[in-house]
C-alpha cells in the first residue's frame, strides 16, 4: 500500500490481539470464559478496551488470536464487533487455535500464535503490526506509539509503565537508557530491578509491541526454528531483540487516553478476584479514574437491546434505591437498596434485599431480604431469600471463594451446594 503524505500511520498497520488465555487467577469466573471475555464496567466485556483503542487510533484491520474456552468470546466478538466492511479497506479475523502449522500443536506461545497465522497477516498487506494483549483495561491512542517506532528507527518497540516496584514481579521488568533504548529485559524477575532516580518504581512491559510486519515474520520464522524457544514474545522474542538489534520502550504516559490533563495515567491487569472488584467498584466513585462517559473515546462492545433500569416501590423498609452505584439496562431493583456496586444488564434485586459493594454480573436474580456486601456474583446465578453475605468471614470462608481482601466470588455451583 503506498503511503500518503501526513496521512496516520495507523492505516497501514494490523492489530492482533491476543486473547487466549485462561486468567486462571479469576478462579470461577473463567471457568467457562476465557479471561478477555470476562464482563466489566456494567456493559462491557475486557477485551472490548483493547479493540476500541485499536478502533479509535484508526487502525481499521484487526485479528484476535483465541484458544482456551472460545465459546463466549467469539460470540460476543460475532455479535459487538461486526461491523467492520472489506469494501472500506477494513477487516476483523477471528483465529482459533486451528492446528494450521501441525496436527499436533495448539498455540503453544504468544509468538507461536502470530507465526501460525503469517499467510492469513500478509493477505492484508500492512506495514506495521501493533500486537495487544487482550486483557488488560485501559485508553491508549496507538498511533502516537506508531510515530515513536517510525521516528526511532527500532526493530520493536515496547508500550511500557511505571508501576510500583513491589508489584512489578508478574511483569517484564525493562531497564532503559536517556533515549529510551532497551538496554535489558527480564520477564517476571522474583526481585524486579528499581528505575534510575526511582528505587520504589519498575518499568514494566505492558505487552503491547509494534513491529514492522515483514521484519516481525523474520524472527517469527527464526524463533519458529528454535527447538529451545518457548515460542513467546516476553520470553524470547523481546530479549533477543534486545541483546541483538534495536528495542526502544514506549512511555504510557505519553499515549494514554484522559479527559484531562490533570488526570492520571490509568491502566490495570484486573486478573485477581481483589483487582477485579476493586476496579469496577471504583468506577462507581463521583469522578472515577477510568472514564466510560467520554464520547470522544467510546469503549465500543456489544449494544445489548434492553428496556432501561427501573426502580420500584416507595415504602418505609421497601424503596427501590441505588446510591453510588451503575445500573445497566434492563434491571430492576424492586423494593431494594443498592450502594457502592455495579449492576449488568438483567439483574433483580427483590424486596427488602440490601447490597453493598457488589459486583454483579447479567441475569442474576436476588431473592427477598438477602444482604449482600463486598461480593462478585458470576452470571445468572439465583440468590436465595435471606441470603446472608459479608458479615461472617468465617462461614462466608466455608460457602464461597473467599478473596485475600475479603471479597466473596459466589457462583451457582456454590449456591447449589449450600442445600446439599
Amino acid at each position: 500500500m503506498r503511503a500518503v503524505a501526513n496521512e496516520p500511520l495507523a492505516r497501514h498497520a494490523l492489530a492482533f490481539v491476543l486473547a487466549g488465555g485462561r486468567g486462571s487467577r479469576l478462579l470461577e469466573l473463567t471457568d467457562r470464559r476465557a479471561k478477555p471475555a470476562v464482563y466489566f464496567g456494567g456493559k462491557s466485556r475486557i477485551i472490548d478496551f483493547a479493540l476500541s483503542n485499536a478502533l479509535n487510533s484508526g487502525i481499521r484491520r484487526i485479528a484476535i488470536a483465541t484458544q482456551y474456552k472460545a465459546h463466549s468470546l467469539i460470540r460476543h466478538l460475532q455479535m459487538g464487533w461486526n461491523f467492520f466492511r472489506p469494501e472500506r479497506n477494513e477487516s476483523f479475523d477471528i483465529l482459533p487455535a486451528s492446528q494450521r502449522v501441525s496436527e499436533t500443536m495448539w498455540y503453544v506461545g504468544t509468538a507461536d500464535a502470530v507465526y501460525q497465522n503469517i499467510d492469513i497477516i500478509e493477505g492484508h498487506a500492512c506495514r506495521y503490526i501493533v500486537l495487544l494483549a487482550g486483557d488488560h483495561v485501559y485508553k491508549m491512542d496507538y498511533e502516537i506509539m506508531l510515530k515513536q517506532h517510525v521516528e526511532s528507527g527500532a526493530d520493536v518497540t515496547v508500550g511500557c509503565l511505571e508501576m510500583p516496584r513491589a508489584e512489578s514481579s508478574a511483569f517484564g521488568i525493562i531497564h532503559v537508557d536517556e533515549n529510551d533504548v532497551i538496554q535489558s529485559f527480564l520477564e517476571k524477575p522474583a526481585d524486579p530491578p528499581p528505575m534510575p532516580g526511582k528505587p520504589d518504581k519498575s518499568l514494566a512491559s505492558m505487552g503491547i509491541y509494534v513491529f514492522d510486519t515483514r521484519f516481525l515474520f523474520d524472527q517469527l520464522r527464526r524463533d519458529a526454528a528454535d527447538p529451545n524457544s518457548a515460542h513467546d514474545f516476553g520470553k524470547d522474542i523481546i530479549p533477543y531483540l534486545v541483546k541483538n538489534g534495536r528495542a526502544v520502550a514506549h512511555q504510557f504516559s505519553r499515549s494514554c487516553v484522559r479527559t484531562g490533563s490533570d488526570r492520571p495515567s490509568y491502566w490495570r491487569d484486573v486478573g485477581t478476584v481483589d483487582a477485579y472488584w476493586s476496579a469496577n467498584i471504583d468506577l462507581t466513585d463521583v469522578v472515577p479514574e477510568l472514564d466510560l462517559y467520554d464520547r470522544a473515546w467510546p469503549i465500543w462492545t456489544y449494544a445489548e437491546i434492553s428496556p432501561p433500569a427501573k426502580f420500584v416501590h416507595d415504602e418505609e423498609g421497601r424503596r427501590g434505591e441505588a446510591v453510588t452505584s451503575l445500573v445497566a439496562g434492563g434491571c430492576i431493583v424492586s423494593g431494594a437498596s443498592l450502594r457502592r456496586s455495579l449492576l449488568f444488564t438483567g439483574v433483580h434485586l427483590h424486596s427488602h434485599a440490601r447490597v453493598e459493594g457488589a459486583v454483579i454480573l447479567p441475569d442474576v436474580d436476588v431473592g427477598r431480604h438477602a444482604r449482600l456486601k463486598n461480593v462478585v456474583i458470576d452470571r445468572g446465578v439465583r440468590i436465595p431469600e435471606g441470603l446472608v453475605v459479608g458479615e461472617d468471614p468465617e462461614l462466608d470462608g466455608k460457602r464461597f471463594r473467599m478473596s485475600p481482601n475479603g471479597i466473596c466470588l459466589i457462583t451457582q455451583p456454590m449456591i447449589d451446594g449450600l442445600n446439599a
